[in-house]
């Protein structure tokens, strides 16, 4: 906490000599990793992520007129106001105020507010953006939290982490809700099970004698910047209702690939079985998605796809459909390993990733050659198993490392992947470290 404590002391400072004035509270939100659980989340599927010490802070002071500024330590970021009650979120361009504005106007959308105060604020991030680390939900979550602050409204973390993910969807991400849940329910000490529909987030105590490392591939991956990411949301909910018509359920009104089990009530294994009788490997064109729901172009284009990904030529119905219920078996099997507790917990919880890698890599195609190499690297100087961990494309891995080996296994690490590159020009302590679960979001009142 010294840590945390100095950098408020710096953000009031930064805040006076920028506003003239003293914030009233300070918003905390933490960013996350996911240990295992890729891309199934929008699925309907349970994960499992810790938060990282990492975060987002901002200082806040509620002002008298109806104007919202917004001002970032880091000089990248360029200042933004606008009128509270007037918000715009321009979903081509993901600049750093939109996703504060998104967790603003959640809040405000909730609640039915049109006469809204203005606020000055300023915000502090140490999360290493576009890494896979939830920076921008993570800053959507703290402005929720601002929001209902200066209203003084009483909402349960539950609640805030469901608005929180909906509004991130107003900047055009069609993701499923893990990175907000994680931010508002972690606690110190436990990565989390989070489940969905309803929400809910159950403890997991990971083995006492490994720790998980992340390390930056330095390669970076803006998730509302590009198709790829929408593109997986869709084939998913194509697959889920091809899967549907297969097995002579009502199509239409399914979006998951969840439902698709639950309605049939077969286990995830059984899902595999049915997914290779119902799909083909080859990939998909809109025409035969047509052909097999006995819609038109048209309906499939209005009705089913989402505006960004209208113009998409191929899905792949079968890869997707394959990697969402293995890792999603992998996820319980991850969490009663870590229940039960054998001796040899890590090896089988690094199993369990290193399958997880390969299903992103080759069934979900979310991978990149410089993730690929990070993990190749991990697992060659000690590593149980590596995985990509966020969206991918981009971004972090995540290893999980025995204890006595991890001196070794950082030194090993940063000098294969970033001394012996220009990465290393990049290179800071946030490119490679050991985390444990932190805390989720909160408040500080200023004293």
């Amino acid at each position: 906490m010294p840590v945390l404590f100095d950098r408020l002391m710096k953000l009031k400072e930064m805040f006076n000599s920028k506003f003239g004035s003293i914030p009233k509270f300070y918003v905390r939100a933490p960013g996350r990793v996911n240990i295992i659980g890729e891309h199934i989340d929008y699925c309907g599927y349970s994960v499992l992520p810790m938060a990282v010490e990492q975060d987002m802070l901002i200082a806040v002071e509620p002002v008298e007129t109806q104007t919202l500024q917004l001002a970032n330590t880091n000089p990248l970021y360029p200042d933004f106001s606008t009128n509270a009650n007037n918000i715009q979120i321009d979903k081509t361009k993901p600049l750093w105020h939109n996703y504060f504005l998104c967790g603003f106007k959640g809040i405000q959308e909730h609640f039915g507010l049109s006469n809204l105060t203005g606020m000055n604020c300023l915000v502090d991030g140490n999360i290493p953006p576009s890494s896979g680390l939830s920076s921008s939900s993570a800053l959507v979550c703290c402005a929720g939290l601002v929001t209902v602050t200066v209203l003084g409204m009483n909402l349960s973390k539950v609640e805030l982490a469901e608005i929180c993910a909906k509004s991130e969807r107003y900047i055009g991400t069609e993701g499923g809700g893990m990175d907000q849940s994680i931010s508002f329910l972690a606690e110190e000490g436990t990565a989390k099970l989070i489940e969905f529909s309803p929400l809910r987030a159950t403890d997991v105590k990971l083995p006492s004698g490994a720790v998980f490392v992340i390390a930056n591939s330095c390669v970076e991956m803006n998730k509302a910047a590009t198709s790829h990411f929408n593109i997986r949301v869709m084939e998913c909910r194509l697959a889920a209702k091809l899967l549907a018509k297969y097995k002579g359920l009502q199509w239409d009104k399914i979006l998951r690939l969840e439902e698709v089990q639950a309605k049939l009530g077969v286990s995830l294994e059984e899902m595999l079985g049915i997914v290779e009788d119902a799909l083909h490997p080859e990939p998909y064109s809109p025409e035969e998605v047509c052909r097999c729901l006995v819609i038109s172009l048209q309906e499939l284009r209005t009705q089913v796809l989402s505006p960004n990904t209208q113009d998409a030529l191929i899905f792949k119905l079968y890869q997707r459909a394959k990697h969402v219920y293995s890792e999603a078996a992998r996820v319980l099997q991850f969490k009663k390993i870590c229940e039960e507790a054998p001796d040899n917990t890590v090896q089988l919880l690094g199993d369990l990733m290193n399958q997880s890698h390969v299903s992103c890599r080759d069934m979900y195609e979310c991978s990149c050659p410089e993730l690929d190499q990070l993990v190749d690297i991990c697992r060659k100087f000690g590593a149980q198993g590596s995985r990509l961990t966020g969206a991918g494309w981009g971004g972090c891995t995540v290893s999980i490392v025995p204890a006595d080996k991890l001196s070794s296994f950082l030194a090993n690490v940063h000098e294969a992947y970033y001394q012996r590159s220009h990465r290393n020009l990049t290179f800071e302590k946030q490119s490679l470290f050991a985390t444990k679960p932190g805390g989720g979001a909160l408040v500080f009142l200023e004293a």
